[in-house]
């Protein structure tokens, strides 16, 4: 079973950065798409990014030109670079790793967006 750990959340004023971070264990093949969706206080949880295993990339429109998504070359970790945050980026953060059997979620990663 795969097991998904994120780290690199945080607070961070509004226009600052913060890089996410998500490695996947416990499988020898690489993840379909790996990808990141976030949940606010009294919203549904919502994609902000996903890459595939060629790299091809998606954003949600409220994230596009701010944070870029990328992957290792082992395609085992995925990276969320998330700049000119705002408040309302503000969530947890959680990654997702797709398989051909199953979709895996991690813990998720506290970001505060607050000046």
């Amino acid at each position: 079973q795969v097991q998904l750990v994120e780290s690199g959340g945080g607070l961070v004023q509004p226009g600052g950065s913060l890089r996410l971070s998500c490695a996947a264990s416990g499988s020898i093949f690489s993840a379909n798409a790996m990808g990141w969706h976030r949940q606010a206080p009294g919203k549904e949880r919502e994609l902000v990014a996903a890459i595939s295993s060629s790299t091809s990339a998606r954003y949600a429109d409220s994230v596009k030109g701010r944070f870029t998504i990328s992957r290792d070359s082992d395609k085992n970790t995925v990276y969320l670079q998330m700049n000119s945050l705002k408040s309302d980026d503000t969530a947890v953060y959680y990654c997702n790793a797709v398989y051909r059997w199953s979709t895996y979620w991690g813990q998720g990663t506290q970001v505060t967006v607050s000046s």
